[in-house]
């Protein structure tokens, strides 16, 4: 993150001193790479998303922040991986809509959409952090990623209205990086809320039959041992036809018992 924040100061001083023709001469479109500009397909990842000199510092400092925390949490390897895949699917978005729209002039300046894609990993693994929102109001990560993704999809509903295919392309490209990154996350969450969902219903059908045999001790109990079949489930019970009244024996007594008759008491 240092190298690139380094190099959109760069680039942005090198906007101001000559009018803004860098940026032109340094911004990804299809046409000037087909024409041999290769280098395009790496400044572009230091070209400034805004030449407003505030705005720029704060994003840098911002995202320099995010960048960093992920660094130490990944380590390089697998931070410079997500930030490079989020930058070559951006390249792919672009030559798509260049493609499909005909437009190969489709210019492709900084890279607001891979700062995003990092953004939301930063939120996924820090929800509860809180920043300064312009260095004055305290808010929580998760709050700020929620905002973002709702300007998101405002973002692709406009272009699909007004038929904007990059519009379209480039956020579903940064969310794409991002889930494919946190799809091992989301599929042990999805787990563990399964996991929990079913000893909750165990529990609650243990606890129904708890309050079931509390209210209704047993249903059978044998005449002659007096055993039931709440203390032994194991057994079975038989209602004697021979025996007058509604008499019930266990397995063992069923045949083993002395019958009832109207002569008893």
């Amino acid at each position: 993150m240092m190298t690139i924040v380094i190099g959109n100061a760069i680039i942005y001083l090198l906007a101001r001193l000559s009018n803004y023709g860098a940026v032109a001469f340094l911004s990804f479109d299809l046409y000037h790479l087909l024409h041999g500009e290769i280098w395009r397909l790496v400044t572009f990842l230091f070209v400034p998303n805004t030449f407003d000199l505030f705005s720029l510092a704060i994003s840098l400092y911002f995202y320099y922040f995010v960048g960093s925390v992920l660094e130490r949490e990944w380590g390089t390897a697998k931070f410079t991986l997500y930030y490079l895949s989020g930058a070559v699917l951006t390249l792919l978005a672009t030559v798509i809509a260049s493609l499909i729209s005909g437009n190969w002039h489709l210019m492709l300046s900084g890279t607001y959409y891979v700062n995003m894609s990092m953004f939301f990993a930063f939120a996924m693994l820090y929800p509860d952090m809180q920043v300064l929102l312009f260095f004055i109001i305290p808010l929580k990560v998760k709050w700020l990623a929620w905002a973002n993704a709702a300007l998101f999809a405002v973002d692709i509903l406009r272009s699909l209205i007004w038929f904007n295919l990059s519009g379209i392309l480039f956020p579903l490209i940064a969310l794409f990086n991002f889930f494919v990154f946190f799809a091992p996350d989301f599929f042990h969450f999805a787990e563990r809320k399964r996991y929990q969902h079913s000893r909750q219903s165990s529990s609650f059908r243990k606890t129904m039959h708890k309050e079931e045999a509390a209210r209704h001790p047993y249903r059978h109990k044998c005449a002659v041992c007096g055993r039931t079949d709440a203390d032994h489930p194991e057994l079975q019970f038989r209602y004697c036809s021979r025996c007058t009244g509604y008499h019930c024996y266990c397995q063992d007594h069923i045949f083993n018992h002395v019958h009832f008759t109207d002569d008893q008491p």
